[in-house]
């Protein structure tokens, strides 16, 4: 049925659906920067904390598990700054960015739940008490993950249906 084209977003028939994803876009880079901002928080508090609990009569941070959850969760957190970085640059460009806005909101917002995890790791019981902020991250992260997630999951499906 044809529509008054003052009841149309843009008042043309056919961009209501595009000017409503280019919106998703612009959410999805929202939350991947939050989410890395969040992990880069964690990381500094676990690093803070492990170089001034001790254990064995040594800072925890010279035990080599924990460096190594402390370098992954850095690594991570760099690759997911460089996509967001990237998604945003694209879509200030002008360009379409739905696959690199849906690509760094799922990495971005997986990698904040694993740093997560390292870090009430690096804390050991102590994460788990509201003394240290890691405990409430620990839990508000997560949500990050459900935000436009389903949108997020139907795309990577028609994306890797048509990669394969």
């Amino acid at each position: 049925m044809p529509r008054a084209a003052t009841n149309l977003i843009g008042g043309v028939e056919g961009v209501g659906f595009k000017t409503a994803m280019k919106t998703l876009d612009k959410g999805r880079i929202h939350i991947a920067a939050i989410a890395v901002s969040a992990a880069k928080r964690m990381l500094r508090d676990a690093l803070a904390y492990a170089q001034e609990r001790k254990q064995f009569g040594q800072p925890i941070a010279e035990f080599q598990l924990v460096q190594a959850m402390l370098a992954d969760s850095k690594a991570e957190i760099y690759a997911a700054e460089c996509m967001v970085t990237d998604a945003a640059r694209r879509r200030d460009e002008g360009r379409d960015v739905s696959v690199e806005a849906s690509c760094a909101k799922y990495f971005a917002t997986e990698m904040c739940g694993r740093v997560a995890d390292r870090a009430v790791q690096v804390h050991g019981g102590a994460g788990y008490i509201a003394e240290y902020g890691i405990e409430r991250f620990y839990r508000d992260v997560r949500l990050f993950r459900l935000y436009q997630g389903t949108k997020v999951r139907r795309r990577f499906n028609r994306l890797s249906s048509r990669a394969g």
